[in-house]
């Protein structure tokens, strides 16, 4: 079997993943009562235009709002507003954004509701540098962490010293509103305060925390930043503040559940699904080199797992940036490491993000099988080359291997699945 063969296989698995994070269906099950004042929706993230259109299907009342989505995100939506701006470096636009989602929830009073609808993504689309700094810093943070290789949650807990609305500063500017926030988890672990920077959730971070986390890192910051992290000017709240008395928060999809639902398409076409974790993390080749090691165990010594096989995980890897300038994502990369790993073996693969766009290109990932590494020579380049430049994308764009569905409309993180005949 070939990967041409195995394709439409691994994309059934993708799309059942997809779809059981739909946001209608998720939305569906847990939506409150209406208030006896005015329902005002926000959200940011990835998917927040799908998410919005769908509660516009399913509230029975008048409401108003706005959120803020990827540029190329938008949905159709009746009454609330949608905004785009920039993913994953933040933008002027972003900036308007996040003045339009403070405006929407300025002025409310206690039998008012606002209901956030949040994602991945959020953090970028929401930039809002604290007093003395100025957009260029905050993009410049961004650009920073991105290139540190340090876990969603170090990055977050940075983040929200350094902004005027991550770390639940939003919903503290809605009160005396009740705030309901509906989150579609894309971090492992599902901790709805690391999606997007809680913009609408506090956490328990501290500034003391961001600094260990800077110098355990080794994360070099320009002194803008450095200067504000050094003070104890613009701290985020804390969940225990009187503010969030009444607020709820509710993780209404995740990449555990839509591993779930690609295993049960697994078992429906005759083969048996293993779901590894749905919380992975650390250095994407480092990660596609010890699930090339599994795969490899089971083709060959019929251990921990009977083929045939497919084994599921999910969760957030990242990219350390040694070499700028390559094309490809974190999927994309642990993909080409783990093709290194399987050269020759009857295996197949798809690693892909659920929200469509795997790093700065079109495509969501990649599939790879036994023969990519050669294919990938065969083609007239040196994929452990490519491997370290940090680009991917060329990789498997040589081979005409890239997986390009366009955006979904949620983002439940990253999703491999791996079939061993």
């Amino acid at each position: 079997m070939s990967i041409k063969d195995d394709k439409p296989f691994l994309i059934d698995l993708f799309e059942a993943a997809v779809a059981a994070a739909d946001p209608k269906r998720a939305l569906a099950c847990v939506l409150p009562k209406p208030p006896r004042g005015r329902t005002i929706v926000i959200g940011a993230g990835k998917g927040a235009a799908q998410m919005a259109a769908a509660f516009e299907d399913l509230w029975p009342t008048k409401v108003e709002g706005v959120v803020v989505t990827r540029y190329g995100y938008a949905a159709p939506t009746r009454s609330i507003r949608v905004l785009e701006a920039s993913h994953p470096v933040p933008d002027a636009a972003g900036m308007d954004a996040t003045a339009a989602l403070f405006a929407a929830v300025s002025n409310l009073g206690p039998d008012d509701l606002v209901i956030a609808l949040i994602c991945g993504g959020g953090s970028a689309l929401l930039p809002a540098p604290p007093d003395g700094m100025t957009l260029a810093d905050e993009a410049a943070l961004n650009e920073c962490l991105l290139a540190s290789g340090a876990p969603i949650s170090v990055m977050n807990a940075i983040r929200k010293q350094v902004s005027k609305i991550k770390g639940g500063r939003l919903a503290a500017a809605a009160h005396p509103a009740r705030v309901i926030s509906l989150v579609v988890s894309d971090v492992p672990g599902d901790d709805p305060a690391q999606v997007a920077s809680g913009p609408t959730v506090p956490d328990t971070v501290t500034r003391t925390d961001a600094l260990n986390h800077i110098a355990a890192y080794g994360i070099a910051l320009p002194e803008t930043i450095r200067h504000h992290l050094a003070s104890d000017l613009g701290q985020p709240p804390h969940p225990s503040e009187e503010t969030f008395a009444k607020n709820e928060v509710c993780v209404i999809a995740s990449a555990s559940l839509s591993l779930e639902a690609a295993a049960r398409a697994a078992k429906a076409a005759g083969i048996t699904p293993v779901i590894l974790s749905d919380a992975i993390e650390g250095e994407a080749r480092d990660v596609g080199q010890v699930h090339a090691a599994i795969a490899r165990e089971v083709r060959q010594s019929n251990r921990p797992f009977s083929p045939p096989v497919v084994i599921l995980s999910g969760g957030e890897t990242t990219v350390t940036i040694r070499n700028a300038g390559g094309r490809g994502g974190r999927n994309t990369e642990f993909l080409l490491a783990f093709a290194r790993g399987i050269e020759g073996q009857n295996i197949s693969a798809l690693a892909a993000d659920t929200d469509g766009i795997d790093g700065s290109e079109d495509n969501a990932g990649a599939f790879a099988d036994g023969s990519t590494w050669s294919r990938i020579r065969q083609a007239g380049k040196d994929p452990a080359a490519i491997l370290s430049a940090h680009d991917a994308w060329g990789a498997f764009d040589a081979i005409d291997d890239l997986f390009a569905p366009g955006p979904t409309g949620t983002n439940v993180n990253d999703f491999r699945a791996i079939l061993i005949r």
